[in-house]
């Protein structure tokens, strides 16, 4: 269902402005332009008319684009089939390791360098851990996150961890303490930090730039750092589920919009300092697409990924070992796959409700200048 406003409104309106007073790169201009001709005509389409009552409507091409809140749900809904699929069938841990906001500054000079740190960091020291604790190889499912409910820059990793691991001896051996405990917060959090600060630290060195960011170094290393580990959940289906409302979600979604007009975007965000109780905040239009480009990933940034026992060296061996058989991808179109997964019918007339939609027509995509691009021309 089409909402009142959208991102795309936001980007119409004071997309212009915008690149005047930023001066954003030709990949976040990319990625705006597309979000912005989303289900348009400007990206073609076809017409439908309805084999019941006759009824014709008009259906727009999606752009697909990873940060666009219109193209996910299906995206969501496959990626979580699949994965369930191939989980391991044992409880797991979700463990969310967060950065603290005075690096924000050093994140924004080279995000893809720093967000592939943060990866490294977060992996070593879960294997680290998985190793001296309980002597395995462990595995993880690592989703990466950066914004916060305001729209700052949040850098933060979620991490599904299974309650199990592989031993020398190539056998399984579960992990944790009886599903409520898996490592120490504190020796966590603190085992992160090092190893983030020194690839951080060695980065900055490898570009002259160490003595110049000392005293965002010094500031970051008298913080407190947050890692958060929550007990294990039921079911691998469970788990399934609760990261897949992560995967694919973009920085704010399209239903929390509540205004979007001159004076700027309104928008509800979660105050997590007043009980997580949810509260309009208005960003000027300018302001609002500044911190929305914040959370644009580099190009062909994986923000996914797999890890240990859940990787790809270890898929043949697990599958043999595994007491659950992991069944391969179902043969079927992506509508059929939608409507088993989702119960959402594309070919559904949305008219009488009985009958299906057919195309007649193919509308061809319309060739004229972009909205954003010509202000840089």
């Amino acid at each position: 269902m089409r909402t009142a406003f959208e991102i795309a409104d936001v980007i119409s309106r004071f997309g212009r402005d915008y690149i005047t007073h930023c001066n954003p790169n030709t990949y976040i201009l990319r990625t705006l332009d597309a979000l912005s001709k989303c289900r348009t005509s400007a990206l073609g389409g076809h017409k439908e008319r309805c084999d019941c009552c006759g009824k014709e409507r008009i259906s727009y091409n999606s752009c697909r684009n990873r940060h666009c809140p219109k193209c996910q749900a299906g995206k969501q809904a496959i990626w979580g089939e699949e994965r369930m699929m191939q989980a391991i069938p044992v409880k797991h841990y979700h463990v969310v390791f967060t950065l603290p906001d005075v690096l924000n500054d050093i994140c924004q000079l080279d995000s893809r360098s720093f967000y592939s740190a943060m990866f490294q960091s977060v992996w070593d020291t879960l294997r680290t851990f998985g190793y001296s604790h309980y002597g395995v190889e462990s595995g993880a499912i690592c989703v990466l996150h950066t914004w916060g409910q305001n729209l700052s820059l949040h850098p933060h990793i979620h991490c599904i961890v299974p309650a199990t691991g592989l031993s020398l001896k190539s056998t399984f051996k579960t992990i944790g303490k009886k599903g409520k405990y898996l490592y120490p917060q504190k020796m966590l959090s603190a085992t992160f930090k090092g190893k983030m600060m020194q690839s951080i630290k060695a980065r900055l060195r490898l570009k002259g730039m160490l003595t110049q960011h000392q005293p965002t170094i010094n500031a970051a290393y008298q913080k407190q750092w947050v890692v958060d580990c929550e007990p294990s959940f039921a079911s691998p289906e469970h788990v399934v589920k609760y990261l897949a409302q992560y995967t694919h979600r973009i920085a704010i979604s399209n239903q929390r919009l509540l205004n979007v007009n001159e004076q700027g975007v309104t928008f509800l965000h979660k105050d997590y300092r007043d009980g997580a109780r949810k509260k309009p905040i208005t960003l000027s239009g300018v302001e609002f697409l500044r911190r929305f480009a914040m959370h644009i990933l580099p190009h062909r940034f994986v923000k996914i990924r797999y890890y240990g026992i859940y990787g790809t060296r270890y898929k043949a061996l697990i599958k043999q070992q595994s007491p659950k058989k992991m069944v391969s991808s179902i043969v079927e179109t992506t509508q059929q796959r939608l409507l088993r997964l989702t119960g959402f019918d594309v070919y559904q007339c949305p008219f009488c409700k009985v009958g299906h939609m057919t195309n007649t027509e193919m509308l061809p995509r319309i060739r004229a200048p972009s909205v954003l691009f010509p202000v840089i021309l």
